[in-house]
C-alpha cells in the first residue's frame, strides 16, 4: 500500500501521510474507500501501530480520510482536500516563480518551461 524508504531523512509517519495522501489525490485511493486498520497497516509494514496512528490522525486533521468509530478509517469524498493540496503546489509553484524572475530569468522562458512540460 505504502513503500517506505529507510533512507529517507523524514519520519516514517510523514512517508506513510505523504504516500497515502498522493494516493487519495491521484484517485488509486477513492472516496468511500476503507483504508486499512492501523493493526492491519502496522503488521503489512512492520512497524509500530503508533506510527501509523499518527499518520492516519494526521490526514483526518487535513481532510483526507475520516474516522468512523467502530467501523474504520474512509477516504473522504469532496475534493475539498483535493483543493487545498492543489493550492499548496500552486503557492510552492508562485514562490518558485517569483525566485526564479528575481535572479533574472526572462518571463518568456518560464512560460516556454511550463508549455514544454505540458506536452
Amino acid at each position: 500500500m505504502v513503500h517506505l524508504d529507510y533512507r529517507d531523512s523524514r519520519p516514517i509517519y510523514a512517508q506513510i501521510f505523504d504516500g497515502l495522501r498522493e494516493k487519495i489525490a491521484t484517485g488509486v485511493l477513492m472516496p468511500g474507500e476503507k483504508l486499512p486498520s492501523v493493526r492491519e497497516l502496522a503488521g503489512m509494514l512492520t512497524i509500530n501501530p503508533n506510527t501509523i496512528q499518527r499518520a492516519y490522525r494526521q490526514l483526518e486533521s487535513d481532510g483526507w480520510i475520516a474516522t468512523v468509530p467502530g467501523k474504520g478509517c474512509f477516504v473522504c469524498g469532496g475534493t475539498s482536500a483535493q483543493d487545498r493540496e492543489q493550492q499548496r503546489w500552486f503557492s510552492a509553484f508562485d514562490e518558485a516563480t517569483a525566485a526564479l524572475l528575481a535572479l533574472g530569468e526572462a518571463p518568456e522562458d518560464l512560460i516556454a518551461r511550463v508549455q514544454k512540460g505540458v506536452k
